[in-house]
């Protein structure tokens, strides 16, 4: 079977490898994870004991029929074995090499009743951050034959999905195996379909349907982000530099350095954050005046202002008693400051150094709240934006100083 289809190293690789408890194909559309996954299943059927059902699970019945049996019945994808596939359209079972495979739709929290009772040897998982997660815990519940596995496929979602922070962050904890696929492990595909694919996709979708990376896409505030456009390795010579601290005590303490290029654009060209819960070590205004000072002296660089969280009273006052020049307080009118980041990112002005990690990572995932959006509020979600308040700060603060930017040309190389 194996020898007839074109198959990429990863795509065989994942199809040896699949032997853990929890074998899991994530990635890009269209980049062959689903015909690994499916070739890996065919082969467990083939290979499963004979007590305890085999199921396949995804969002509907329909997408079932679609997304798996369709595929498995193609003798151009699958040879002669998809000749042992039968199933009738509507039927909750399908055969496949001679076994009855049970068919579960699981479109919301009710379909965990509908694994109640069953013992299960071998279960597939179309999509499977579309499954409710006590479906996904019930069902790995439920394959409690020796030796039994679940094989699951899925495109990215949020970084926070369970499936991600329960699952994939905690695959060396767990008997689980995953693969992750872009859309160049596909060999099947030609040139100029990838090309076209990949330029229908800008920012954060680009990022997660042509990439895989788990981003977040729905609801992200600055989703014309695009790491590819605005990270960079080098800075150019800086005419002056600002800074924006966002303070935090059992939160990250952030600190971001923020320059103007002589190419006229902006560059967070540093950062600093201490996370107490990270260290298990708490600092004091003090310390953390004095770890400021000894980053930017250690960068050899005096910004012309600081601009400091306007709620950290107390750290204002220790660091303008420990001499810090140009402090003043940071403009927190949260909307505006998003206009103005987001106007700077959208214009290719704003461009953000490989160094600075703490921002690189909250930026993909710094999304709207959505509570605050059906109460007709635009407010970002409070977690994981430390550094982006920091650059907020800084930006916006300096609003008046960059504005000319935008519409002057001089001396800009473009986006």
């Amino acid at each position: 079977m194996l020898d007839s289809l074109p198959l990429s190293r990863k795509q065989l690789q994942s199809i040896a490898q699949a032997t853990a408890r929890i074998c899991l194909w994530h990635g890009a559309v269209r980049s062959g994870k689903t015909v690994a996954s499916l070739l890996a299943f065919i082969l467990a059927v083939a290979e499963a004991p004979a007590s305890g059902l085999i199921v396949i699970c995804g969002r509907s019945l329909q997408t079932i029929e679609r997304n798996c049996l369709e595929p498995l019945a193609d003798e151009a994808l699958f040879g002669p074995a998809a000749r042992q596939v039968r199933h009738t359209r509507g039927a909750t079972t399908a055969v496949i090499l001679g076994r009855t495979v049970h068919l579960i739709g699981a479109a919301d929290a009710r379909a965990e009743g509908r694994l109640r009772g069953l013992t299960a040897c071998l279960a597939y998982a179309d999509e499977a951050t579309l499954l409710p997660e006590g479906f996904w815990t019930q069902l790995l519940a439920r394959l409690s034959v020796p030796g039994a596995r679940l094989l699951a496929t899925t495109n990215p979602d949020s970084p926070r999905h369970w499936l991600k922070v329960s699952y994939l962050d905690r695959a060396a904890e767990l008997n689980l195996r995953a693969w992750h696929f872009r859309l160049s492990d596909n060999p099947s595909l030609s040139s100029v379909y990838v090309a076209d694919l990949a330029a229908e996709y800008v920012g954060l979708w680009k990022r997660r349907m042509i990439d895989g990376a788990w981003v977040v896409a729905e609801g992200a505030i600055y989703d014309m982000w695009d790491e590819q456009r605005h990270v960079v390795t080098e800075l150019p010579d800086m005419r002056r530099y600002w800074c924006g601290i966002d303070y935090g005590t059992t939160n990250p303490f952030a600190g971001v350095l923020l320059g103007e290029g002589v190419d006229g654009r902006l560059y967070v060209a540093a950062e600093w954050r201490h996370d107490s819960r990270a260290t298990h070590r708490s600092m004091t205004d003090a310390q953390y005046s004095a770890a400021v000072r000894t980053w930017l002296d250690d960068l050899g660089i005096t910004p012309e202002w600081t601009f400091i969280d306007p709620s950290a009273a107390s750290f204002s006052t220790q660091m303008w008693q420990d001499g810090h020049p140009g402090l003043a307080r940071a403009s927190n009118a949260v909307a505006d400051g998003i206009r103005s980041v987001s106007s700077l990112l959208a214009a290719g002005r704003l461009l953000v150094h490989q160094s600075c990690e703490g921002l690189l990572a909250e930026l993909p995932g710094y999304s709207w709240d959505p509570k605050a959006t059906e109460r007709g509020v635009d407010a970002p979600l409070k977690v994981d934006d430390h550094s982006t308040d920091a650059l907020r700060y800084a930006v916006h603060s300096t609003a008046h100083e960059w504005r000319p930017l935008l519409t002057n040309t001089d001396g800009f190389a473009g986006p």
